[in-house]
C-alpha cells in the first residue's frame, strides 16, 4: 500500500529531562524558574516541578519510525529521555499534572519546524499533523483549584492556550484527536449602514472592532448613500484598517487648536497646527534639509547616507497592545513586524541590527494587587525579552542596544518598541509599482491569527481584551522570515536586475493594507481563492484583513515572475500570483467569481474626514518650574546612598536581559552593550556595516517619562538630548545624526491629553532644530488605558482608568567616521583626571547646550578623551561608579559643595562625565572633580568634607544585583 492511501495512526512523545544527572532536576532549568516564581507569589507549599515536552502526531507512521523521530530530533540523548505511547489521549499514572497545549489555529512554529524535520527524516513513511504541549508534575499543591489558578496565572495564556488537569478527583480528557477548522460555505455578507443611525452607527463601530469616530461612521454612511448600495463587509474592514490610527496617524496629522503655557517660557500662548505632525516633527526635518536625508517619512523606514554607495535604513515601532494580552508573540511579532519594515524599505534593506525598549510596572508588584485581565509584570517582562530575543536571535540579527524603564503606571499597559537598522544600496532606494506588474504574496501563509490588529490598537483595554481580541494576537516564526529575508535579497540582486519594482510587508491590516497602500495611485484587481492558506475554512474577509505573519507583498513584472517564483521556491519560500496593478485607480478584490469589494482608491486614501480638535495643558496649581540641569536636591552622601541608587530600578545593571541576546551575528558590532573588561553599561552601540570599511554607526536613546508629568515639552527635549549625548559619547560625528520619534499615549479624548502631546510635539521639534537632528521616521501608539470597575479598582488601589504616563522614545541613528577611534565609558588609566562638562538644557539655552555637546564632540574625534558617559538616572555619582564597574578601577573625587551637590544623585541634563590625561584638561579649561585610582574604591567627597568610600567590587554587586527580582 502506498504511502498516500494507508492507515493513518496518532502517537505520543513525551520527553523529559533526565533525573539521574544532577539532584533536585537541576538540570531542568524552566522548572526552577517556574518553583522560583510560585514561590515568590505565596506558593511557598510547592516542592517540585518536574515538566516534559509534549509531540502529538498523526500520519502513516509505526513505532519504529515515532522512536527513530524522538531520539534523533526530538529528544537530547545525552540530557533527555522520552516515552512513546499510541495515541493522543493516553496518560501516565502521575499526578498532580497540569498539561498546556495550543488553541486550535494558533501558530505553533515549533510544530511546523518538528513536522518540517520529520518528513525530511522519514523517507519511507508521512507525518500529516505534528503539535506540541508541555506537561508539568507539581508536588505539595493542595487542590485542583490551585492547579487551575497555577495554570491560569504561571503556566499559560488563556489568549492562545488550554490546559488540562489531573488530580483530585479532576480528569480533563484531552482530545483524542486533532481538530479540525471549520469549513463554511460561502456567503458574501453586506453591511446595512444606509438607514442607521447615529448611535446604531457608533455601536458598529465598536462592536465590529473598526473603532472609527462618529464622524467618520457618519462620513462613511454618507458615501455609501451617494453610491445606492451598502458597503460589504471586506470593504468595509478595508476602510477602517486604512483609516485607523496605526495606519495613518489622524491625531497627528489633525488641525490643532492648543492654548494654554507657552512652550518652555513664561506666560499662555494660544496658536493653531494646521497639521501638528507637518507642522512640528516633520516640519524640523524640513527646516534642517540635511542632503545625506535619502528618504523620509514616504517608506517604511527612514534612510540617511551612510557613503557614496550605501545608505542605512532606520525604523522603531511599538507593539503593545497585543504585548499585554500574550507578551511573547507580542513581542516576537514586533520585533519581527520591524525586520519586515527594514525588508519593505525601498527594494530591501539587509537587516543588521535591532533595539529593544521596554517600559513595564515594577517586576515586585504585589500579586494580590494585580487587577483582573492583567498579567504580572514578572511575566510580562520575562515574556517580552524572550520574544525578541528568539526572535532576533533565530534570525541572525544582532540585538544591540535599548532600555528598560519601570513605572506601575505600565501595569495594564505594558510598551514594546522594537526597532531594525538596515544597510541598503542606494540604488535600490525608490521602488514604485507599474500598471500591469503582478502582485505577488510570498513567505509564510496566511491564517485566522491577527485579524483586527490595526484597529484593536485604537481601543482601550479592559479586563475582558484578551478574550475579545485574542483573534489580533499573532505567533511569529523567525526561521519562515530569514527564508524569506534571504530570497527577497537574492531577487533584489539577481543578475538580470532586481526581479521586482516594489516590496512592502504584509502587517498590520494584511492584504488590505499591503495591497491597498502599493496600488494607491493605479488600483488593483485581487484575486483571493489564491492566497495561500494555513488552513481550511478561511473566509473570504479572514483573508483580505488577517495579519498572518512573515508576508511580503511584491510588485512583479511579468516576463519575470516565473524566474522569482522558481527562485524562491529553490529556497523554500511560497510564491504565488495573487492578482495585478491595473492603472484605473480601483481596488477590486474577487473571491473566484464574485466581486467581494470594489473601492475607489480616491476615497479609501483621501476620503478620511480632517479633524478638529482643541488642545489645553497648564502647569498644575503647586507645580513649580524646574531649573536645569538641577533636577534635585541631593541630600546625604554615604555608601549606602550610593548603593540604593545602583540597585534601584531605573539604574540597575540589564545584563541579564542583555546576555539572552546575541549581539556579536553577522560579525559587525564594534561597541557592544557591555564594554569595559568587567561589562558596564554602554552609552550606544556601534556597528560597522560594511566588513571592508571602518566607517561605522552609532545606535542610542532617550527615554525621560518621568518628566512628563512636570511638562511635556521638557520631556521630549530631554530625550532627544539624552540620545544625542549617547551616540556622541561613543564618537558619532555630531553633524550627522538622525533621531526617530515613538510617541506612546493615553487617550487623547481630553483636552489635557491632546494638550500634552502637543506640548511633546513642540518639545521634540524645538530640540530637533536646535541640535541639528533631522527625523527621518516615526510612530505612534495612543489609548494606551485600562479600564476596570469601581469595585476592582478599590481592593487594587488602582484608578479606574489606569492610563500611561506621556512617553516619548527617541532613537539615534549617526555615522562614526572611524570605528577604530572609538570611545567607551571604562575607565581605561590610573592617573588621568576626571572632569565634568556640562550647559544647561532649556528653551532658552539650546544653542548653548549645542555648543557644549560640539565641544565635547570635537574632543573625543580627537583622540584626547579616554573614556566619556552620560550623567542619566542617578546622577553623578552613579555614573562615576559605573566607569569603575565596567573597568575594575577606582576613583578619588572631590565636588565643590555650590557647583556639583545639588546633581549628585539626580539626572542632569546636557551633562558628561570624561576621562582625559592631565595636560589636556589644563588646555582644555576642563572642570576637574577627581582622578582615576589603581585602588579599587571610589572616593567621593563635597566641599573638602569626607563622604563615601567603598570598594568597586561592593559597588559591582549592588548594580548586577538590582534585578534579581526578575
Amino acid at each position: 500500500m502506498d504511502a498516500e492511501n494507508a492507515p493513518l495512526s496518532d502517537w505520543t512523545i513525551e520527553v523529559a529531562h533526565r533525573d539521574d544527572l544532577a539532584a533536585d532536576a537541576g538540570n531542568d532549568p524552566f522548572a526552577r524558574a517556574i518553583l522560583a516564581d510560585l514561590h515568590m507569589a505565596g506558593f511557598s507549599h510547592i516542592t517540585s516541578i518536574s515538566t516534559s515536552k509534549v509531540f502529538l502526531l498523526r500520519g502513516t507512521v509505526d513505532e519504529a519510525a515515532v522512536a527513530d523521530l524522538a531520539s534523533h530530533l526530538f529528544a537530547d540523548r545525552v540530557t533527555e529521555t522520552f516515552d512513546i505511547r499510541a495515541g493522543l489521549a493516553a496518560r501516565g499514572d502521575r499526578s498532580p499534572v497540569i498539561e498546556v497545549h495550543p488553541l486550535p489555529g494558533v501558530m505553533n512554529p515549533e510544530a511546523q519546524s518538528a513536522l518540517r524535520a520529520a518528513e525530511r527524516r522519514l523517507d519511507h513513511a508521512d507525518v500529516r499533523e505534528l503539535q506540541t504541549g508541555r506537561r508539568y508534575v507539581i508536588e505539595g499543591v493542595r487542590s485542583a483549584d490551585e492547579l487551575d489558578d497555577i495554570a491560569r496565572r504561571f503556566l499559560a495564556n488563556d489568549c492562545i492556550e488550554t490546559w488540562y488537569i489531573e488530580g483530585f478527583g479532576r480528569h480533563d480528557v484531552l482530545p483524542s484527536t486533532f481538530p479540525e477548522p471549520p469549513v463554511r460555505a460561502f456567503e458574501l455578507r453586506r453591511i446595512a449602514i444606509r438607514e442607521l443611525d447615529q448611535d446604531a452607527l457608533d455601536r458598529l463601530s465598536r462592536d465590529g472592532h473598526l473603532f472609527l469616530s462618529s464622524v467618520e461612521m457618519a462620513t462613511l454612511q454618507s458615501y455609501y448613500r451617494d453610491l445606492a448600495r451598502d458597503p460589504t463587509d471586506l470593504e468595509l474592514e478595508t476602510i477602517a484598517q486604512t483609516w485607523s490610527e496605526h495606519c495613518v496617524h489622524k491625531t497627528l496629522k489633525s488641525a490643532v487648536a492648543y492654548s494654554g503655557d507657552d512652550f518652555g517660557r513664561d506666560g499662555e500662548v494660544s496658536v493653531r497646527f494646521e497639521n501638528l505632525l507637518a507642522e512640528t516633527i516633520a516640519g524640523a526635518t524640513r527646516t534642517l534639509d540635511r542632503d545625506w536625508c535619502l528618504s523620509v517619512f514616504v517608506d517604511n523606514a527612514g534612510i540617511i547616507a551612510f557613503d557614496e554607495e550605501y545608505g542605512i535604513a532606520f525604523k522603531a515601532e511599538t507593539h503593545n497592545h497585543p504585548s499585554a494580552i500574550e507578551p511573547y508573540g507580542g513581542a516576537a511579532t514586533g520585533i519581527g513586524g520591524c525586520i519586515r519594515d527594514i525588508m519593505g524599505c525601498g527594494l530591501g534593506a539587509k537587516p543588521i541590527a535591532s533595539t529593544d525598549v521596554f517600559c513595564v510596572a515594577p517586576p515586585d508588584f504585589a500579586f494580590d494587587r494585580l487587577p483582573q485581565g492583567v498579567l504580572h509584570p514578572r511575566r510580562v517582562l520575562k515574556g517580552v525579552v524572550s520574544g525578541v530575543r528568539d526572535y532576533g536571535n533565530r534570525m541572525g540579527i544582532p540585538t544591540v542596544n535599548g532600555a528598560v524603564y519601570f513605572d506601575e503606571r505600565y501595569l495594564a499597559n505594558p510598551l514594546v518598541f522594537c526597532g531594525c537598522v538596515g544597510l541598503i544600496p542606494r540604488d535600490r532606494i525608490v521602488k514604485e509599482p507599474v500598471v500591469g506588474d503582478a502582485i505577488v504574496v510570498a513567505g509564510g501563509r496566511t491564517g485566522r491569527d491577527g485579524i483586527h490588529g490595526a484597529t484593536f490598537s485604537s481601543a482601550e483595554l479592559t479586563d475582558e481584551a484578551a478574550d475579545e481580541f485574542s483573534h489580533a494576537v499573532q505567533i511569529g516564526n523567525a526561521i519562515e522570515e530569514k527564508k524569506l529575508l534571504d530570497a527577497q535579497l537574492l531577487a533584489r540582486d539577481h543578475e538580470s536586475g532586481c526581479l521586482f519594482h516594489a516590496v512592502t510587508d504584509c502587517g498590520a491590516g494584511g492584504l488590505s493594507s499591503a495591497v491597498g497602500e502599493m496600488a494607491e495611485d493605479l488600483g488593483a484587481d485581487v484575486q483571493l481563492r489564491d492566497v495561500p492558506l494555513k488552513y481550511a475554512g478561511l473566509r473570504y474577509d479572514e483573508i483580505w484583513i488577517s495579519e498572518a505573519q512573515e508576508r511580503m507583498v511584491f510588485a512583479v513584472p511579468q516576463d519575470k515572475v516565473e524566474t522569482l517564483i522558481e527562485l524562491f521556491r529553490k529556497e523554500d519560500v511560497d510564491a504565488t500570483v495573487i492578482g495585478r496593478f491595473t492603472g484605473d485607480g480601483m481596488l477590486r478584490v474577487r473571491y473566484g467569481e464574485t466581486l467581494v469589494g470594489e473601492m475607489d482608491m480616491r476615497f479609501l486614501h483621501g476620503g478620511l474626514p480632517k479633524r478638529e480638535l482643541t488642545a489645553t495643558w497648564r502647569r498644575k496649581r503647586g507645580h513649580a518650574t524646574r531649573s536645569y540641569p538641577a533636577l534635585e536636591t541631593g541630600g546625604s552622601l554615604d555608601n549606602r546612598r550610593l548603593l540604593d541608587a545602583l540597585s534601584d530600578l531605573q539604574t540597575a545593571s540589564r545584563e541579564q536581559i542583555i546576555r539572552q541576546y546575541d549581539h556579536e551575528v553577522q560579525g559587525r558590532s564594534v561597541v557592544k552593550p557591555l564594554v569595559g573588561p568587567e561589562h558596564g553599561p554602554s552609552d550606544a552601540a556601534v556597528l560597522r556595516p560594511r566588513y571592508g570599511s571602518s566607517r561605522g554607526i552609532a545606535i542610542s536613546c532617550g527615554l525621560c517619562p518621568s518628566e512628563g508629568d512636570e511638562d511635556p515639552y521638557m520631556m521630549a527635549i530631554l530625550a532627544i538630548d539624552e540620545a544625542y549625548r549617547n551616540a556622541l559619547c561613543v564618537g558619532a560625528d555630531p553633524d550627522r545624526i538622525a533621531i526617530l520619534d515613538n510617541f506612546c499615549w493615553p487617550k487623547v479624548d481630553r483636552e489635557d491629553s491632546l494638550g500634552a502631546l502637543v506640548r511633546t510635539c513642540r518639545g521634540a521639534h524645538d530640540a530637533a532644530v536646535a541640535y541639528g537632528l533631522p527625523f527621518v521616521s516615526g510612530k505612534d501608539s495612543l489609548n494606551n488605558e485600562f479600564v476596570m470597575s469601581a469595585k476592582e479598582a478599590a481592593r487594587t488601589g488602582l484608578p479606574e482608568r489606569l492610563a500611561i504616563p506621556y512617553t516619548l522614545l527617541i532613537s539615534a541613528l549617526g555615522i562614526v567616521e572611524d570605528v577604530t577611534r572609538c570611545v567607551t565609558m571604562d575607565f581605561k588609566l590610573p592617573g588621568h583626571v576626571i572632569a565634568v562638562i556640562s550647559a544647561p538644557v532649556d528653551v532658552v539655552g539650546l544653542a548653548e547646550a549645542r555648543a557644549n555637546h560640539q565641544r565635547v564632540s570635537d574632543l573625543i574625534r580627537s583622540g584626547k578623551v579616554f573614556s566619556a558617559h552620560d550623567v542619566s538616572d542617578g546622577g553623578l555619582a552613579v555614573a562615576i561608579a559605573e566607569m569603575s564597574i565596567a573597568s575594575g578601577l577606582g576613583a578619588e573625587i572631590s565636588l565643590a559643595a555650590q557647583a556639583y551637590s545639588h546633581s549628585t544623585f539626580a539626572a542632569v541634563a546636557g551633562t558628561y562625565v570624561v576621562e582625559v590625561a592631565p595636560e589636556t584638561a589644563e588646555a582644555e579649561g576642563l572642570s576637574v572633580i577627581g582622578t582615576v585610582s589603581d585602588k579599587a574604591s571610589v572616593k567621593l567627597g563635597i566641599g573638602g568634607s569626607a563622604g563615601l568610600d567603598i570598594s568597586v567590587s561592593e559597588l559591582a554587586k549592588a548594580w548586577r544585583n538590582g534585578l534579581s527580582r526578575l
